[in-house]
C-alpha cells in the first residue's frame, strides 16, 4: 500500500481514486493505493493467505472455491445454493484514465458464479468490467440475489460520476453504476441507473459520485447502499429513490499532519434485519480510521440510527439466527496495510450497542462479502485478486 504525496484531504471531485476501482463498492474516497501482491494470483496463495492467521483459525476455516476474479458479496437461495458477485479483470479495451491517472480498460469479464453440491460453475457471464494491467482490483459486478424462480439482481459498481461513465464504451456506460436484472440462462436488464439518479439529486448534497454496493431484495425492487454517494436506495424498474443518507465522520486526524479530515461514510452493504428494519455497514473514507466504523440500523421514513460502534473498514454484513456478522476488510485499518500485503481482516459478531465486535475468524486476506447457512458462514477472500479470489467457509460453533 503506497500513500500518497499530498497530506491534503481528497475532495470530492478527487472520489474517483484508486481505491474506489479496487474495491468498487467500498472504497468511495480513498486516497492511498491497495495492490495486490502478485503471488496471489494463482488460486493455492489465496488459498494459504486465506488461511492465515491464529492457528485456531487455520484449522477452523476451509477454501470451497477458487480461481474467482475479484470476488465481492455473496448470498444463498433457498434452495442453500450460494451465488457471488465477481468483479473480473477487465478486459482489452477501450481504455481510459481512471483513478490517479492509472489507465484501466473495460472487457465484459463480470460474472456470478454458483457454488452447489460442491461444485462451482459461472451462470452468468458478460457483465461489465474495469481493470488495470494484470486484472487485479477490477471494479464491476458487487452483490447479487437471486430469487426462487431464478430471477437475478445484481449490482455494478462505477465509482465516480457522469463525465467519467461517458468516457466509457457503450455498454460500459449503460451497464455500470446500476442495478441489473435477469434470469439464471436467460436475458438480463437495466432495472435502474444509480449514476443518473445521483447525477439528477445527489442525495448528500456533496457533489455527483456513484458507486452501487451491497443490496438485498425489497417486493419487486431491491434496497442496494451507495459508498460513493452516501446514502441507501430503493431501486425498482426504471425508478430510483433515495431512503437514507449517512453523515460523514467529523475530526478524524490526519495521519500526515495538518487539520483533522471529515471522513466520507462510505455505506457499504445493507442486509434485512429483525422487525422490518434494515442494517447498513460501513467503511469510513480516507483516512480510513481503525475503530471508526459504525453499523446503522435503517427504518424506513426515519433517519438512521446508530445500532454499534468500534468496528474497522466494514463492507459486509448479514443476520442469521439473532446475530449480526459483518466483515472487517483490514483490522488494522486500511492505511495500517504494509505495500504490497494485502490486508488482513476478520469475520466479527457484533452486538446492539457494542463498541467492540467479538471475532469469529482473523487472518483472512482481503475478506470482502459474508454470507450465513446452518452453522456456517462464507466469506469472500483474497477479494482483490484476477483468478485467484476464493470463498473461505468460517464454522460459527
Amino acid at each position: 500500500m503506497s500513500l500518497p504525496a499530498s497530506t491534503r484531504r481528497p475532495t470530492r471531485s478527487a472520489r474517483r481514486l484508486r481505491l474506489t476501482a479496487v474495491l468498487g463498492t467500498a472504497l468511495a474516497t480513498a486516497a492511498v493505493t491497495l495492490a495486490a501482491p502478485a503471488s496471489t494470483a494463482a488460486p493455492t496463495a489465496a488459498g494459504r493467505a486465506a488461511r492465515a492467521g491464529s492457528a485456531d483459525d487455520a484449522a477452523r476455516t476451509r477454501v470451497v472455491a477458487s480461481g474467482l476474479d475479484n470476488p465481492r458479496q455473496l448470498s444463498f437461495d433457498r434452495r442453500g445454493r450460494l451465488f457471488v458477485a465477481e468483479s473480473g479483470v477487465g478486459g482489452s479495451g477501450p481504455c481510459v484514465a481512471g483513478a490517479e491517472s492509472d489507465e484501466v480498460c473495460y472487457g465484459a469479464s463480470g460474472a456470478v458464479t454458483m457454488l452447489a453440491r460442491g461444485k462451482q460453475r459461472r451462470v452468468v457471464t458478460g457483465l461489465p468490467s474495469l481493470a488495470a494491467e494484470g486484472g487485479n482490483q477490477a471494479t464491476g459486478p458487487t452483490d447479487v440475489a437471486v430469487g426462487p424462480r431464478g430471477g437475478y439482481r445484481v449490482s455494478i459498481g462505477l465509482g465516480g460520476d457522469e463525465d467519467f461513465r461517458r468516457q466509457l464504451p457503450p455498454p460500459a456506460r449503460r451497464q455500470l453504476g446500476t442495478v441489473m436484472g435477469g434470469t439464471l440462462g436467460g436475458g438480463r436488464f437495466v432495472l435502474a441507473d444509480l449514476v443518473a439518479h445521483e447525477q439528477d439529486t445527489d442525495p448528500d448534497g456533496a457533489g455527483p459520485d456513484s458507486n452501487p454496493g451491497g443490496l438485498v431484495r425489497t417486493g419487486s425492487g431491491v434496497l442496494v447502499s451507495d459508498a460513493g454517494g452516501n446514502d441507501l436506495l430503493r431501486a425498482r424498474v426504471g425508478r430510483v429513490s433515495t431512503v437514507a443518507t449517512f453523515p460523514v465522520t467529523a475530526g478524524v486526524p490526519n495521519p500526515f499532519g495538518g487539520p483533522a479530515i471529515d471522513a466520507q461514510a462510505v455505506p457499504t452493504s445493507v442486509t434485512r434485519g429483525p422487525g422490518g428494519s434494515f442494517f447498513v455497514s460501513q467503511l469510513v473514507g480516507f483516512p480510513f480510521p481503525q475503530g471508526g466504523a459504525k453499523v446503522f440500523r435503517v427504518v424506513p421514513g426515519r433517519a438512521p440510527t446508530v445500532w454499534a460502534t468500534g468496528l474497522t473498514n466494514v463492507t459486509d454484513l448479514t443476520w442469521h439466527r439473532g446475530r449480526l456478522h459483518a466483515v472487517q476488510l483490514a483490522d488494522a485499518g486500511l492505511l495500517g496495510t504494509p505495500e504490497g500485503e494485502l490486508p488482513s481482516g476478520s469475520l466479527v459478531r457484533v452486538a446492539r450497542g457494542s463498541s467492540s465486535p467479538s471475532t469469529v475468524a482473523s487472518g483472512l486476506a482481503a475478506p470482502y462479502g459474508v454470507a450465513v447457512r446452518g452453522r456456517a458462514a462464507y466469506v469472500t477472500t483474497c477479494s482483490v485478486c484476477a483468478d485467484g479470489g476464493t470463498v473461505t467457509r468460517v464454522p460459527l460453533g
